[in-house]
């Protein structure tokens, strides 16, 4: 029998094979059960056995050890870009930072700040790193700050063909929009709008998810980018085209200031307000982020069957927090989890989620490991209607990670689950299997050299920053943008 180390990247091995593990993380008809000393046996690209010691013919057994396999995870808000917000860690207002688009760049005319090969490689870069986190099943999210207006279905078949070659299971959809926020010359923010271009994008849109629709690794989703760039009739087909091509929907929400104000503005109401009284709220719908939800929006989720998309660690890192995680809960809310930052680590938005929402309730009790496991990964699976993703279980899909929990920066070791998340770092997933298919081992993606890509894309990233100045409000200069967190020494006086 060949070792785990032996399996060609990018396979699938023949017959009937076993992982074994010290913790298995497990799917039973009473619930989600840890087994001690077991195996999960796969064939083909399903799971055909979890539980003790498989007894029957096997192709080869590979013993990981002291590990975790858990199901992999379902990220719902994944980043598919190289991350800009990072830029606004401690660069702030943004409508002086070049993330609002001044009325000068507007008039001149936007462009594009990447090329159709740049897009497609960072989507191709994105996608491995999801791998390397356990990340098994993305939504993928990208801003629309740097683009000329939307996205488009080139782009996107693109990264359907990277998702198959590199083996990640996607939902993908070219973001569309009516309209933008625009920096006027006298401080204002105001939206702007062309619904017709906004339209034609849903109908470039519409296309490619029905020539993606019967594909088993990369699903359709309809992606209109922001409420409040978004007018009623392009949210009103938009609805509809789901509910005839059968496809989610996921539209950011209750997110932000910028947008709280624009909407009330606009409509007289909250976003899922509108969303509500157009009766265009219903289980299709994915909303991220609902930290400013209020009250009477969370209700309108409850009672239309929203999912919530919580994500912890970018809403922290700009000062907000779901309020609450146990508050939806209770409420019937479902909550799935996106990581829509980088890095795209699930466990460290688990760890996030769980101090920010016991913070926020002042009380340990307001969350538990096992609530935040089941939102990465079984929750996030039924928002998209599959119950044969994020489980583990005989007859599901093999789609599954592994956790090393022999890593020396997490000890002592207590409950397996409780340790990785605690951990706070995806960094310890040593394979990523999707599909049946060994798509990530050791630091290793199928289809990509990672640390061939890493240099690249800082490369790119480098060269969409230098291009600051033009769409900042002013045009400062980009030291000015973008000053470091120290200034900068001069050798020769020191």
């Amino acid at each position: 029998m060949t070792g785990f180390s032996d399996i060609p990247l990018g396979t699938r091995p023949q017959g009937r094979w076993a992982l074994s593990a010290r913790w298995i993380l497990a799917d039973t008809p009473q619930g989600r059960r840890l087994v001690e000393n077991g195996d999960v046996v796969i064939e083909g690209s399903h799971v055909i056995h979890v539980g003790g010691t498989f007894e029957g013919e096997l192709a080869a057994r590979h013993n990981m050890g002291e590990a975790l396999i858990a199901p992999g995870f379902v990220d719902l808000d994944a980043l598919s870009d190289l991350d800009t917000t990072l830029l606004a860690f401690d660069n702030w207002p943004g409508e002086k930072k070049g993330r609002v688009w001044p009325r000068a760049y507007v008039d001149r005319g936007p462009y594009e700040m990447y090329s159709p090969e740049e897009l497609a490689f960072q989507k191709r870069f994105t996608f491995g790193q999801l791998l390397l986190n356990g990340i098994t099943s993305a939504a993928p999210i990208a801003s629309l700050f740097y683009r000329e207006w939307g996205e488009t279905a080139a782009e996107f078949d693109a990264a359907a063909e990277a998702a198959q070659e590199l083996g990640l299971r996607v939902w993908l959809g070219p973001a569309y929009r009516s309209g933008g926020m625009v920096l006027e010359e006298n401080g204002r923010i105001m939206p702007e709008f062309d619904e017709p271009r906004g339209l034609d994008g849903l109908e470039r849109a519409i296309a490619f998810a029905r020539k993606w629709q019967d594909n088993d690794i990369v699903s359709p989703l309809l992606a209109p980018d922001r409420v409040e760039t978004c007018t009623e009739t392009v949210l009103r087909r938009t609805m509809a085209a789901a509910e005839d091509i059968d496809c989610p929907v996921r539209l950011h929400m209750a997110q932000g200031a910028m947008e709280h104000d624009t909407v009330q503005a606009l409509h007289g109401k909250t976003a899922p307000a509108w969303m509500g009284d157009l009766g265009l709220l219903n289980s299709r719908l994915l909303a991220p982020h609902a930290t400013v939800a209020t009250d009477d929006d969370l209700r309108r989720y409850a009672d239309n069957g929203v999912t919530v998309i919580h994500c912890p660690l970018v809403a922290a890192r700009h000062g907000g927090a779901l309020r609450s995680f146990r508050k939806l809960r209770d409420m019937g809310i479902r909550i799935a989890m996106g990581t829509d930052t980088a890095p795209p680590d699930m466990v460290l938005n688990m760890a996030v989620g769980m101090m920010m929402a016991r913070m926020i309730d002042g009380d340990i009790a307001a969350c538990t490991s096992a609530r935040f496991m089941d939102a990465a990964t079984l929750h996030g699976a039924q928002a998209l209607g599959r119950d044969d993703i994020g489980v583990l279980r005989a007859g599901g899909k093999a789609d599954l990670a592994v956790f090393d929990l022999n890593d020396t920066a997490m000890a002592p070791a207590i409950d397996p689950v409780q340790t990785v998340i605690l951990g706070a770092t995806g960094r310890v997933t040593r394979a990523t299997i999707v599909d049946g298919r060994l798509s990530m081992r050791a630091g290793e993606v199928a289809g990509i050299d990672m640390k061939a890509a890493r240099t690249q894309a800082q490369a790119q990233f480098d060269g969409m920053l230098a291009k600051y100045p033009d769409r900042t409000a002013g045009h400062p200069p980009l030291a000015t943008i973008f000053p470091p967190a120290y200034p900068l020494s001069d050798h020769r006086q020191m």
